[in-house]
Order: C-alpha cells, then structure tokens, then sequence
C-alpha cells in the first residue's frame, strides 16, 4: 500500500475527505519525526513502539576492491510490533 492508497482507506474508513485524511497522515508523519528526532520513542499499546536505535562504528569491506573502510555510529529510526498486531497478522484468533 502507498500513500495513496493509505490515505483513500482512512479517509473510507473515517467517512471524512481524503484532503483531511491527507493532513492528518502528514501531521501524523511529521510527529513521529520530531519525536524521534528528539530521541523518544512512541508507544501504542497493542500496536508497537517508535524508537531510535544506536547503531556501534564499524568497520565493513568495499565488495568491489575488498578494501577495509570505516562505518561511523548512526542512529537509526525502528519499530517494533506489539502483541495484538503479531497476533493479528499471524491470524490468531481472540
């Protein structure tokens, strides 16, 4: 599913306009961010949590002359499912 399609369902499932169905995944997308930016995370009760991840320097190889070459440490953004989201998608049953 793409944002397009994302947002004709919630704007189907909410019986609202898809321009403010629009605005609400953008404003939704843009607080993730800013939260996680800030090094918080988002969590959702049954649905999963936001997080940033601290990802350790490194050292990898270039795959095309084999050279050694240094990774610097990144955070980077994750999320992780919670039960009920598993369950559903394994398609367990309440």
């Amino acid at each position: 599913m793409n944002r397009k399609e994302l947002i004709d369902a919630l704007a189907d499932k909410t019986g609202s306009t898809k321009a403010d169905a629009d605005r609400n995944i953008a404003a939704l997308i843009d607080i993730v961010t800013a939260t996680l930016k800030k090094g918080d995370s988002i969590a959702l009760v049954g649905f999963g949590t936001f997080e940033v991840r601290k990802r350790a320097a490194r050292t990898g190889r270039n795959p095309a002359t084999g050279a050694e070459l240094k990774i610097k440490a990144s955070k980077v953004p994750a999320f992780k499912a919670g039960k009920a989201l598993k369950d559903a998608v394994n398609g367990a049953k309440k």
